[in-house]
């Protein structure tokens, strides 16, 4: 979907702790990257890292922004994560409802 003020993204991005997950919230909040970030304890993930199968205990957290501040998003959130490689995915929005996305075009800063 293509709206004339921007094409919204949701972006997944885990952590290694609730305070890590709520500090990458704040900051990507206080910086107008972010409409909202949810954040969900509890996520155990299974991964390949370095040759080995491996598991963590992780919070997910899911970013609402727009694609054109993606390069803010993926800033601020190398900048503050304690992972060498952290998770960082971006998928399109195709439909939505239309006041919550004129919501999310409305309170990033561009």
């Amino acid at each position: 979907m293509t709206m004339s003020k921007g094409e919204p993204l949701v972006v997944f991005v885990t952590a290694a702790s609730m305070e890590e997950a709520e500090a990458l919230a704040s900051a990507l909040l206080e910086a107008r990257a972010a409409a909202c970030v949810s954040i969900l304890p509890g996520v155990e993930s299974r991964f390949w890292w370095e040759g080995r199968m491996d598991s963590a205990r992780e919070v997910l957290l899911v970013i609402k922004t727009l694609k054109e501040v993606y390069p803010t998003v993926e800033r601020t959130v190398t900048a503050c994560h304690s992972y060498k490689v952290p998770e960082i995915l971006a998928l399109p929005v195709v439909q939505g409802h239309l006041p919550y996305l004129s919501w999310i075009m409305d309170s990033v800063e561009r």
